[in-house]
């Protein structure tokens, strides 16, 4: 695996990643890998919700895919921040420069 932020992605352990094409990977902008990143968390963070919902609807008695789903969700939230953190602080940084 590269050190690109493409192995920074969280995935559920059924989901297969597949590291993108140097082709694509030069076309992608950093938009899109924030928007795909924003995605991904919203997509963890909604089927968290759900795996809750049914268990405490009573559709299901599995507490720990439960608790496994909720945790990821959260640390994919965090690492979201975090990376915003240093877009901020990168972003003020060349704010301060003078050219």
């Amino acid at each position: 695996m590269n050190n690109s932020i493409a192995g920074l992605r969280i995935l559920p352990a059924d989901v297969q990643y597949t590291p993108p094409s140097r082709a694509a990977e030069s076309e992608s902008s950093f938009s899109d890998m924030l928007d795909e990143a924003v995605f991904n968390v919203d997509r963890l963070q909604t089927a968290a919700n759900q795996k809750v919902g049914s268990m405490l609807a009573g559709n299901t008695a599995d507490v720990h895919d439960a608790m496994i789903a909720v945790q990821q969700a959260d640390l994919s939230f965090q690492l979201m921040m975090q990376v915003r953190n240093k877009v901020v602080q990168a972003y003020q940084e060349i704010e301060r420069m003078q050219f």
